[in-house]
């Protein structure tokens, strides 16, 4: 019988987990060589109990195939995502009403609005599972998720009593969104890899080039309208896994590609 282990990640485990990095585009895990080696370095000083601030606390696990030794998923925790001068930043949808007392009738359209958040709750995320592991008998995507679960309820002191979980949206072929190509490159001259790499080392630019206020929906393609509040094709197994768990959206969308973020109360999950 096949046998795979979750452990620690370690720097050398770095070639493959950026091979993995290149295949999704996540904030928590950056195919960046040297953003990822500073990750590894943080979740190993965090596993060892050498990070007081919950602010720099991360916990990053590799799944392991101990036939091969080949690591084959990985997973990670963020103990704190937002504090003050450092806020989760991203797009809250909502509902506005016109009406004509002349034409006695109107329109309901659904607004999206830049919001930050300092709250400070810690973060599930960085979840992938290599192709040729996925639908695995031994439910290896399931595993990797709930190892989470079950790391924070043996450590509570080490994470906020709220979690969140980002998802990401459906991507082009080429690994765009038409969201950021219809509304956030409006505003942010940089191509969605660009700006979403670059969100990894600072989110001023976000606060700082995107208009206050409410925008109309309605205003973008209809391509670019449904992506919002969507996960792409291959994260409907996680999204789903983490509804199971507890998770629910409330209305707040990824500024980059409009994927859902997911939220949940530790003492629910």
């Amino acid at each position: 019988m096949r046998m795979f282990v979750i452990r620690p990640a370690a720097l050398d485990d770095l070639p493959t987990l950026l091979k993995l990095a290149k295949m999704v585009h996540f904030i928590n895990l950056p195919a960046d060589k040297d953003l990822l080696a500073a990750k590894i370095s943080r979740s190993r000083k965090s596993f060892a109990g050498e990070v007081d601030d919950i602010r720099h606390r991360e916990f990053m696990f590799a799944l392991e195939d101990r036939d091969s030794g080949e690591i084959v998923g990985t997973c990670s925790i963020l103990g704190c995502v937002s504090w003050e001068g450092h806020p989760h930043i991203f797009l809250k949808t909502g509902r506005r009403e016109f009406y004509s007392a002349d034409l006695q009738g109107g329109q309901v359209h659904t607004t999206i609005e830049i919001g930050t958040d300092t709250s400070g709750p810690s973060e599930v995320g960085g979840l992938i599972l290599a192709p040729g592991f996925r639908g695995h008998a031994e439910r290896l995507g399931s595993l990797l998720s709930l190892i989470r679960f079950h790391f924070i309820g043996l450590h509570r002191d080490l994470f906020a009593d709220r979690i969140l979980a980002e998802m990401m949206g459906p991507l082009t072929p080429d690994s765009g969104t038409l969201l950021w190509e219809y509304l956030g490159r409006r505003f942010i001259n940089l191509s969605y890899k660009e700006a979403d790499l670059f969100s990894s080392r600072s989110k001023e630019f976000l606060l700082s080039l995107w208009p206050k206020g409410e925008i109309l929906v309605s205003l973008l393609p209809p391509e670019a309208r449904a992506l919002i509040g969507r996960v792409g094709e291959e994260t409907e197994p996680a999204k789903r896994m983490l509804e199971k768990q507890g998770f629910k959206y409330h209305g707040h969308v990824d500024p980059f590609d409009g994927g859902p973020y997911l939220e949940a109360d530790v003492a629910e999950i």
